[in-house]
């Protein structure tokens, strides 16, 4: 079973290729970023090959984060900025090779136009991303952590995913989010397993490590990769202390 180690996260006091280099050390297989883009690429790409650890993938940009932003592909009106940051990301991704990029859809009040924008950005992200066989994440949040987001449940996810019907769209499976949201995560799973494009996990409550809390990771884990989840399980937990001093959840894997 291999982790990946979400650096929008961990080690986030960390200029990011000392971070990269920290999840090497710390026995992780992969890393995944947020917001990368005030690193220049070649500095994530040289640490990158001086570790040998891939990168699985990296957030478009949020927008106006003091405004409340929270993406905004979803959002009508907004498309010229939705594609900037779906170009930027999508340019990123390719310095660094990483192979995935989420497209943050943003608060909407999901009516038929916000749904309809959404999915005419994600042709686009999708199309652009093809030219260098790339994939497209959409990920559902729930609606404690992030109320009036455009997507929260995986249904909502696989009605995105067939109004756009591209290949390389794919669901970001966050157990975390879809814990508070729906349960019951291995027969989730299940139900969608073919549109899952990556797996993230975090404790339930608290978004700590994985080693508390109502979701029990031990089991879970294991069954998704008995399952058929072969990639990376991606660490997008908050650290109760330091990241360092949190990662004895790591020793129940191996």
């Amino acid at each position: 079973m291999e982790f990946s180690a979400n650096l929008g996260f961990l080690w986030d006091e960390l200029p990011l290729p000392d971070a990269i280099r920290k999840a090497k050390d710390a026995g992780f297989s992969a890393v995944e970023l947020h917001w990368p883009y005030a690193t220049p690429s070649a500095d994530v790409r040289a640490a990158l090959a001086d570790t040998g650890l891939p990168c699985l993938g990296l957030n478009t940009q949020r927008g106006d984060v003091s405004a409340g932003d929270n993406g905004c592909a979803a959002i009508p009106g907004r498309e010229a900025e939705a594609r900037r940051y779906i170009d930027e990301a999508l340019a990123y991704a390719r310095d660094i090779g990483a192979m995935s990029v989420h497209v943050m859809a943003g608060f909407t009040d999901r009516s038929p136009a916000s749904k309809a924008t959404f999915a005419q950005n994600l042709r686009y992200a999708c199309t652009q991303a093809a030219l260098t066989q790339r994939t497209i994440l959409i990920e559902p949040l729930n609606t404690q952590d992030a109320k009036g987001y455009h997507i929260s449940t995986v249904p909502e996810a696989q009605d995105v995913l067939a109004n756009v019907d591209l290949p390389n769209l794919k669901i970001m499976f966050d157990c975390y989010h879809l814990q508070i949201m729906q349960g019951n995560l291995a027969h989730l799973f299940e139900t969608c397993q073919a549109q899952i494009g990556h797996v993230q996990f975090a404790a339930v409550p608290g978004r700590g490590e994985p080693d508390t809390g109502e979701i029990n990771y031990r089991w879970l884990l294991p069954e998704l990769t008995r399952l058929g989840w072969a990639g990376p399980f991606g660490a997008e937990y908050k650290a109760r202390g330091t990241t360092d001093s949190g990662l004895g959840w790591m020793d129940d894997y191996r």
